[in-house]
C-alpha cells in the first residue's frame, strides 16, 4: 500500500471519529460554490483553519485540498516582498528539511495537499520548486497538458512556467478560478482563461 493510500485512509478514519463530536457542536457552516461546507465566522488563514476543521464538511481529497487552500486566502508576506511571514514559514515546514525563505507557491500547494491528506511526491515529501512538482506529475501519470483538451477539475494543481496554484472551480466556458500562493505577495484568488496554463497535476 502506498504512503498516499495510507494517509488517505488515516484521513477517512479521522473523519469517522470526528463526526460524533461535530454533531454535538453548534458551529455554523456555509456552503461555497463547490458545495463544500466551511465554518462561518472563522478568520481566513488562522491556525485553527486546518485539516481537522476542513474535514467537517469536505469528503473527497479534492474537496479537502480546496478547503485547506480557501482557509488561507489573505495570508500575506510580512513585510511585503520578503517571501516570508510566520504563516509562510509553516508552509515551508510541510517539507522535510524545512527549506529556506524563497519563492513559496510550491510550498503553499505542498502544505495544502499535506493538510488534505494527499501529500505530493513519491514519498509525500512535497516540493520546493515548480519544475520538480511538474516533473513528478509527468513521471507519475498525474499530468494533463493544457493542450490535451482534458478539462481541469477543482483540486487540480495548475502549472505555469515557474508558478503553480490550485484550481478552486471551473466555469462552464472553461474559465479557471484559482487560489495561488506567492501571487502579489499573498495567497489570493485569481481568474484565468481556459488553456492559459502549461498543464495540470491531479494529486
Amino acid at each position: 500500500m502506498s504512503v498516499e493510500a495510507v494517509l488517505l485512509r488515516m484521513a477517512e478514519i479521522h473523519t469517522m471519529v470526528s463526526r460524533p463530536r461535530q454533531a454535538a457542536a453548534t458551529t455554523a457552516t456555509a456552503t461555497n460554490a463547490m458545495g463544500t461546507l466551511t465554518p462561518t465566522g472563522a478568520t481566513a488563514g488562522t491556525a485553527g483553519t486546518s485539516f481537522a476543521s476542513a474535514l467537517a464538511g469536505a469528503g473527497t481529497p479534492a474537496q479537502r485540498l480546496v478547503t485547506a487552500a480557501q482557509g488561507e486566502v489573505g495570508q500575506a508576506e510580512q513585510p511585503p516582498g520578503s517571501n516570508d511571514s510566520p504563516r509562510i514559514a509553516q508552509y515551508r515546514a510541510a517539507m522535510p528539511g524545512n527549506p529556506g525563505v524563497g519563492p513559496w507557491c510550491a510550498y503553499f500547494v505542498s502544505w495544502a495537499a499535506r493538510e488534505a491528506g494527499t501529500p505530493l511526491g513519491d514519498r509525500g515529501e512535497g516540493f520546493a520548486s515548480v519544475d520538480a512538482l511538474a516533473s513528478w506529475g509527468q513521471r507519475s501519470g498525474r499530468w494533463n497538458a493544457a493542450s490535451s483538451g482534458v478539462p481541469p477539475q477543482p483540486g487540480d494543481l495548475i502549472v505555469w512556467d515557474e508558478h503553480v496554484g490550485l484550481v478552486e472551480s471551473v466555469d462552464p466556458d472553461g474559465t479557471v478560478r484559482t487560489i495561488e500562493g506567492n501571487s502579489s505577495d499573498q495567497v489570493i484568488r485569481r481568474t484565468h482563461a481556459a488553456g492559459s496554463a502549461l498543464g495540470y497535476v491531479r494529486p
